[in-house]
Order: C-alpha cells, then sequence, then structure tokens
C-alpha cells in the first residue's frame, strides 16, 4: 500500500478526465456558471488586468455543449468575475461592483456599488433572494438585500475570502480554509482545514465539495479528506472560479490567462 503523509490521495485515487473544451473568443476567463433551467453556460470575461476599470469585460454564453452561442452577450464591464443567477437575473462581481443582468434582455439592468471594496470576486445566490460576494483583498463579504448592497461580514476567521456557496440557510466561503456560516446568526465554522486558497466551491451530486485553487489544482473532499483531482500548476495553467453541471454531471474550469473553458468528468 502505498498513502501520502498529506492524506491527498487514497488508494483509488480519483482524476478529472476531458470531456470538452474551448477557446474561440474567451478572453481571461475567470469563472463559469451553469445555468441548469436554460441549458446554458455564463462565462465572465476580464480581458486584461483584473484590477483594472476599462470597460472591457464581457460575459459569453455558451451552449450546454461546450459550444459558442454568444460571444459577448453583455459587454462594457470591468473585469467581471464570480456569477450568481436568481430569478431572471444574472448578478456579477465587477471590483467594485455587483452588476444586476437581466438575462432575457441580455441587458445591465443596476450597478450595485459595495462600500469599501477592492477586489469583489465570488458571488451567490440564495432562494430568498439574498445575493452574497466577497471581496478578497479586504476580507469582507457584502449581501444585496432589497435593492441595497451593504457590508455584511468582515475580518477574522476570513483572510482572503473567495468561492461561495448557499445551501440551506448556510453560506459556505471558500479561503485558506472552508468556512460554514449561519445567514441567521453569522454563526462561523470551520468545516474543512487546509484547502489551499480557494477560488471555485460547489457540490457535486453526491454532495461533495469540489474546489480549485486558482495556480492550478482541483480537489474533492470526500471521506474527510482533500482529494487533489487536478495538478497544472507546472505548466502554469490556472484552475479559476469552476462550477458544477449537476445535470451533466460536469466539473467546468475557467482557465484564465490561458483563455479556455474546460469541461471534466470525475473518473475512478
Amino acid at each position: 500500500m502505498l498513502f501520502l503523509i498529506s492524506g491527498l490521495c487514497p488508494l483509488k485515487a480519483q482524476k478529472l478526465e476531458k470531456v470538452w473544451e474551448i477557446s474561440d473568443g474567451l478572453k481571461t476567463p475567470e469563472s463559469v456558471l451553469f445555468d441548469a433551467e436554460r441549458a446554458i453556460i455564463y462565462v465572465s470575461n476580464i480581458n486584461g488586468n483584473p484590477t483594472e476599470k476599462n470597460g472591457v469585460g464581457f460575459i459569453s454564453i455558451l451552449n450546454a455543449d461546450g459550444s459558442m452561442k454568444e460571444p459577448e452577450w453583455v459587454k462594457n464591464l470591468n473585469a467581471p468575475k464570480g456569477m450568481a443567477v436568481y430569478d431572471g437575473k444574472l448578478y456579477v462581481s465587477d471590483i467594485d461592483q455587483l452588476v444586476e443582468i437581466d438575462i432575457e434582455k441580455g441587458k445591465i439592468l443596476s450597478r450595485y456599488y459595495a462600500p469599501g471594496a477592492v477586489f469583489l470576486n465570488d458571488v451567490a445566490a440564495g432562494t430568498d433572494g439574498k445575493v452574497f460576494v466577497s471581496d478578497t483583498r479586504t476580507a469582507k463579504i457584502y449581501l444585496l438585500d432589497q435593492g441595497s448592497l451593504t457590508l455584511w461580514m468582515e475580518g477574522d476567521p476570513f483572510e482572503s475570502p473567495n468561492g461561495l456557496f448557499i445551501e440551506e440557510g448556510k453560506l459556505f466561503v471558500g479561503d485558506k480554509n472552508i468556512y460554514e456560516v449561519d445567514i441567521k446568526t453569522k454563526l462561523v465554522s470551520q468545516i474543512i482545514s487546509d484547502a489551499g486558497g480557494v477560488d471555485g466551491l460547489e457540490k457535486n451530486n453526491e454532495g461533495e465539495f469540489v474546489f480549485s485553487n486558482w495556480p492550478g489544482r482541483i480537489f474533492i473532499h470526500r471521506n474527510g479528506k482533500n482529494i487533489k483531482l487536478l495538478d497544472t500548476t507546472e505548466q502554469e495553467l490556472n484552475t479559476a472560479d469552476l462550477d458544477f453541471a449537476l445535470d451533466q454531471g460536469l466539473v467546468l474550469v475557467p482557465t484564465f490567462f490561458d483563455n479556455r473553458v474546460v469541461a471534466y468528468r470525475i473518473v475512478d
């Protein structure tokens, strides 16, 4: 038997198997989001410097099979990153704003400014319409509720919060560790340690967390262990804000500077 001291790899190791990839029209893709209701994939394209307000960022739409549907569906954004869907609206983080887009019309409806924000990153929406957005540089989490974007939490234990995931009244926050926050009480519990700096944070069909580290690593948390599924750090291929398409059983990964979106299946 062969075991790694770090516990990152079990005897029967899981891995990722590529299903499809696309590069046409993508420019610094940071985040992907599968919209099951419409069977499409949104891709946020920074198109340049991740901190620059240059108005050249845009959202692409892919078909569920990975083919391009609309390369520049919504334009005039500033380094767009994380996304979430609620009630016919797509919410996108945009440096110090949360942008609300009407999905049917493909039009920007509102731009909500986050007071004191520097680097808004991931976005998550609850079934009650509350939308959360993380600021990785300032260790803050903001809340959009009833048309107002305000500071919700900040500081300890968060250091560089990024990936967000909502389920059953809990907000899960990916940082160097992964935390569970009770949305009503704001009670914070650490549930996964040594996560390595989480970018995308999702769950698969079995309810297991699947998460990425931006430098090029993807993990699944299974049986109490962080199991590495992919490591492209030596090739300098980034793994940014991934999504898990439950309907298809696919991990969708934007490769940032490599300008691709890659779909993988988890296999044994």
